[in-house]
């Protein structure tokens, strides 16, 4: 199964799809880390990386090829796709499409939370070991106001709860 972990910046996908991955054996392909693997190890420059649509859809390609070797190894697995807002309808619709043609359903969870908590995570009490250095609350306000409505089923979770509820309510969904 694929997972899309949706969500505004700061909303927890990262938090709540690696505790998701720990509990059912899962995978976690981050999008963030994939990026900083290939355009910032030694040699690169930090200004190899963009941040733009275009890198990210190029990232995305090859954590959907990722997806594609640890679902053929063992198609039981949970595969959890992070550290993408999937923000427009284009990027779940290539998820969904990919996921059909190698036979393996997508499900969807969304993450929100407060604006005072994705405030407090991205600028007050930010993890300074995120790979991804434009999170910020400007770049929440940004995408949320261009975030397209999500049509396919999917599964919202608050993340202003504790996580052990969060992974609860997800596990439920995954059933």
């Amino acid at each position: 199964m694929i997972i899309l972990m949706a969500g505004l910046p700061g909303t927890g996908k990262t938090t709540l799809a690696r505790a998701l991955a720990a509990r059912t054996g899962g995978a976690v392909l981050s999008k963030d880390e994939i990026r900083a693997a290939i355009f910032a190890p030694a040699g690169f420059s930090q200004n190899d990386i963009e941040y733009s649509t275009a890198q990210d859809d190029f990232v995305m390609e090859i954590m959907l090829q990722s997806a594609r070797y640890v679902l053929q190894t063992n198609p039981e697995r949970k595969v959890f796709l992070d550290g993408r807002t999937f923000s427009r309808r284009y990027q779940i619709e290539r998820v969904f499409d990919f996921g059909a043609a190698i036979n393996q359903p997508c499900r969807i969870i969304e993450c929100v939370c407060s604006d005072e908590s994705a405030r407090r995570r991205l600028d007050v009490e930010p993890d300074p070991n995120h790979p991804a250095q434009n999170r910020s609350f400007g770049l929440y306000l940004e995408v949320k106001t261009r975030f397209e409505q999500i049509t396919h089923p999917k599964t919202a979770i608050s993340t202003d709860q504790p996580v052990e509820h969060c992974v609860e309510q997800a596990l439920a969904a995954l059933t």
